[in-house]
């Protein structure tokens, strides 16, 4: 006999009884019944419940489903995580200074271009999944190391690639492959980051020698936080304002933010360049591998070429020119070209979080602890509480690798079409993706470590850092919202409200309210369409209300006193573009026992978050009580059914045994699922 959830079981015959209900009166008295006498569960049936997820084990092929996860670049990966392996001196100690990670980092680099033969920077161009696989295995080696090569390859390089022409290809291409042009992307600065139109770096043009002034013109212009600066950069993307001289009053004229690579440090001496002041940051709570500094540029004169001048140009004799036809154009374009580090970002932080998670759910596995009178200790993940902590973490895992998987596809595609409108999906979806899943990572890196007790606060779990945390969340949520305030009206900020999503601004069902059966909370149309519905709504009632407050305090003014409301919306956004990916995966796997797995992992998904967010539903009608108490038992359910298989779920995801350390005093995890499956015959 088929195990299904039998709290649900009782409501099936209900939903037939709701669909032939089309008399107003009657639908009425009933919805009030329910309100009266909500629907009682009977004790036996909560206990058939765990008995039945105990039992309800669904068989997984770990090695079919690690295959679908990681696809096609396998390959790469296992030979980068063989190479560190082979290499016992290249492996980053527990206890390390922060000089001799950046050492070590830097030889991990090299190690990896010279001796592996793997080398990124080819990829960053024509094969952008390629290298988003290569910095994800990296990064899973070192998280410092991740971050370095993505300054040297992606930033740097990836500068000089996109906002360069031929003749910076030409000169730099082969030294920064082969990190003998160890660089910088010097763009935020210390009172500038986000905003970087108000960067205060200043390029100002000589006519007279051809060159570029880079000067620093106050404290708050320095710029900071730059990684390769302190140690191993030898060359910086400065992003300063272009300056022209001219024959009016003013002097000069302002042709907004570019790009300019400068010199900082001599080829073969390695000493700082005359002009150029270098500041250590220091030591950080996390990501020590990586030299951050700050950079001072005191008339640093650079030959005109030195301008990427891929959509500006200066002529010999100070003439500007572009393709584009105004300043906020070119940056615009300019920032468009960079949007490859949001994608970086997104993927990789998923990285961080499959380690963590693997390591906390292992140890749950592993660590016993109480249990029935005179019975053997039972392991913490059988806690309901536990599981509940946990097991959506590992759902929303799965969703994010697909999701930003999917990201990674888009980016590729916009590198090789240049489609206008895949290159505004991809700026769209990599800004809110990148913002949520890192959020998100962060949060959950600090759940991660409370579940592992005091072992969560060894050193040897370095994967718990919580130097993951990125600051500017909101902004890069909201800048597709933001742009609709800049040089229009409400009404058209309005219009791209109500027309995004017109078709789920309809009164909700009261029929399908009601329905509680388990086929249909698993149905992948009921989810989707009740996360486009939360998100219709927010975005009704945001427009509403920026409307209203646009009146007595402008544009900005609306948007700033609308902004926790802007954020919600753009994470129910978002959440809708993940499950929608999340959904499509699971329906693309070809092997049947991994294909149920991820379904089970997607309805956890989905089932949690609308359970999260119940009260929006409720207070909509959109969900009858009795629905929304059906939800949350059946989201219990399946924590219990996620649990059964969470090793399965972990191991697919064939993370290097290295770097996911028990944190339990063993030597590997290998050595602890040995124990463990001897103790419980797992």
């Amino acid at each position: 006999m088929e195990c299904r959830n039998p709290t649900l079981q009782s409501s099936n015959s209900s939903n037939q009884s709701a669909e032939d209900d089309d008399q107003p009166a009657t639908r009425r008295i009933q919805r009030l019944q329910l309100h009266l006498n909500p629907l009682v569960v009977p004790r036996e049936n909560v206990l058939e419940l765990l008995s039945c997820a105990a039992k309800a084990k669904l068989s997984v092929n770990t090695q079919q489903l690690s295959d679908y996860m990681r696809g096609k670049h396998r390959d790469i990966q296992e030979r980068i995580f063989d190479y560190y392996k082979s290499r016992p001196d290249l492996q980053t100690p527990v206890e390390i200074s922060m000089d001799e990670h950046r050492e070590l980092c830097m030889r991990q680099l090299l190690g990896l271009v010279r001796e592996a033969g793997i080398r990124p920077f080819g990829y960053v161009a024509d094969d952008p999944a390629m290298y988003f696989a290569v910095a994800e295995a990296v990064g899973s080696v070192d998280m410092s190391l991740g971050i370095k090569m993505g300054v040297q390859y992606s930033l740097w390089g990836g500068s000089v690639l996109n906002l360069g022409t031929k003749k910076h290809r030409d000169k730099y291409y082969e030294g920064i492959d082969n990190l003998e042009y160890t660089g910088c992307f010097a763009m935020t600065e210390l009172h500038h980051g986000s905003n970087v139109q108000g960067l205060q770096t200043v390029a100002t043009f000589d006519p007279l020698t051809d060159e570029f002034i880079i000067d620093t013109p106050n404290d708050g212009a320095i710029k900071w936080w730059i990684g390769n600066a302190a140690v191993h950069g030898k060359f910086a993307t400065v992003f300063a304002k272009l300056m022209l001289p001219t024959h009016d009053t003013k002097g000069v004229s302002d042709m907004g933010v570019h790009a300019f690579i400068v010199p900082i440090r001599d080829l073969k001496t390695h000493q700082t360049l005359p002009g150029i002041e270098i500041h250590d940051c220091g030591h950080k709570v996390g990501l020590n591998g990586v030299d951050n500094g700050a950079l001072r540029f005191r008339s640093v004169r650079i030959p005109r070429d030195d301008l990427l001048n891929r959509f500006g140009d200066v002529s010999r004799d100070g003439k500007y020119s572009s393709p584009l036809p105004s300043i906020n154009k070119r940056f615009a374009a300019t920032l468009g070209e960079l949007v490859g580090g949001r994608v970086a970002l997104a993927y990789s932080s998923v990285g961080v979080l499959k380690v963590a998670s693997t390591i906390a759910i292992r140890y749950s596995l592993l660590r016993h602890q109480f249990g029935p009178l005179k019975q053997p200790e039972v392991s913490i993940l059988d806690y309901q509480s536990h599981q509940h902590k946990l097991m959506p973490m590992l759902a929303s895992t799965y969703a994010f690798h697909f999701s930003t998987l999917y990201l990674v596809e888009k980016y590729s595609e916009m590198k090789k079409s240049h489609d206008e409108e895949v290159v505004g999906d991809v700026h769209a979806l990599s800004a809110g993706l990148k913002a949520y899943v890192t959020s998100y990572t962060a949060k959950s890196l600090s759940i991660c470590r409370e579940s592992c007790g005091g072992h969560g606060r060894s050193s040897e779990n370095n994967q718990f850092s919580t130097s993951w945390k990125l600051s500017q969340v909101a902004g890069d949520l909201l800048k597709q919202y933001q742009q609709k305030f800049q040089g229009g009206t409400l009404a058209v900020t309005w219009n791209y409200l109500r027309e995004s999503m017109n078709s789920y601004l309809s009164q909700p069902n009261p029929v399908t309210a009601r329905w509680e059966s388990e086929d249909h909370l698993r149905d992948p149309n009921f989810q989707l369409d009740a996360f486009r519905y939360r998100t219709s709504r927010l975005l009704h009632s945001v427009a509403v209300r920026l409307r209203k407050h646009s009146k007595n305090l402008g544009s900005f003014g609306a948007w700033n006193r609308c902004l926790n409301h802007l954020l919600t919306l753009a994470e129910s956004h978002i959440e809708s573009v993940i499950l929608a990916r999340f959904i499509q995966s699971v329906q693309s796997c070809p092997d049947p026992s991994s294909r149920a797995a991820l379904k089970l992992v997607c309805d956890l998904y989905a089932l949690d978050r609308i359970w999260n967010d119940i009260g929006t539903y409720r207070n909509v009608d959109y969900m009858a009580p009795n629905k929304a108490k059906a939800i949350h038992k059946l989201t219990e359910y399946l924590s219990f059914q996620v649990r059964n298989i969470a090793k399965e779920l972990v191991d697919a995801f064939d993370l290097p045994d290295e770097v996911t350390r028990a944190p339990i005093g063993m030597q590997s995890t290998a050595e602890a699922y040995s124990q463990y499956t001897q103790n419980v015959g797992f």
